[in-house]
């Protein structure tokens, strides 16, 4: 059983897979900060389902806007004790680089990167009162290989993936974990919107001939998570079923 008093923030918990990972964490007995932005009425239903769930938990609602410039900050005064932090949330961006504005990849940045790792820097001084504390980023295939009609996406998974290269050795010596993991096709609300032909082409090249599960994902998570890991650092886990290897 994780000690109550210390807290994992997942950000992006209402999302598909940041649900999955909420409920994983739980179930594994950690005290959760679910983080959100627009979608109150989902994440308000997951903090009932894990309160009834695990009554000796505490699971606290944390809402910050990471597309603005002051998102980190806001949610940094919401989170206390905090011993793990899965950078979950996300958004998608299907679009030629023609047709990417800048408002667009201002937005993507900021979401992506630039709060996450603002969020990071301000809760580390907490991180490091601890033995051993967790960063997951859940970064993308992308971030690996690059999409067409995707690139902007891909580039901001690809500096996730940096990030946490350089951030476990910038880390290591205060005995925080950093590593990501980075999926293939999962099937989320997210990637409902694809057209069924772009889909088969897509399961062509999936070597298993399935797509995953946000539980995959949250399966990983956990894993990085429960101190089976703890000899791990700056990497990337790939969850894509052979897609890119």
């Amino acid at each position: 059983m994780i000690e109550q008093r210390t807290y994992c923030v997942v950000l992006g918990a209402s999302g598909g897979i940041g649900e999955a990972i909420s409920r994983k964490l739980a179930e594994a007995g950690w005290s959760l900060y679910l983080h959100y932005n627009n979608n109150a009425v989902q994440v308000k239903d997951l903090q009932r389902e894990l309160s009834t769930a695990y009554p000796h938990a505490d699971f606290q609602i944390v809402q910050a806007d990471f597309s603005t410039v002051d998102g980190a900050d806001i949610l940094t005064k919401q989170a206390r004790r905090v011993r793990a932090i899965v950078v979950a949330n996300g958004q998608s961006m299907l679009k030629l680089l023609t047709e990417t504005t800048a408002e667009d990849m201002d937005a993507l940045w900021k979401v992506h990167v630039q709060n996450p790792a603002r969020f990071i820097s301000l809760v580390s001084d907490q991180l490091r009162q601890l033995d051993t504390s967790y960063v997951v980023f859940i970064g993308s295939i992308w971030g690996n290989t690059g999409a067409a009609g995707e690139v902007m996406y891909s580039a901001v998974k690809g500096a996730q993936h940096a990030f946490v290269k350089a951030y476990a050795k910038e880390a290591a010596y205060s005995g925080t974990r950093v590593n990501a993991v980075a999926p293939g096709w999962i099937e989320t609300r997210m990637n409902n919107v694809i057209p069924l032909d772009e889909r088969q082409m897509a399961m062509d090249e999936i070597p298993l001939m399935t797509t995953g599960t946000p539980e995959h994902i949250a399966e990983a998570v956990h894993f990085l998570l429960s101190g089976k890991a703890d000899y791990m650092t700056g990497e990337i886990m790939k969850i894509n079923g052979g897609w890119y290897i």
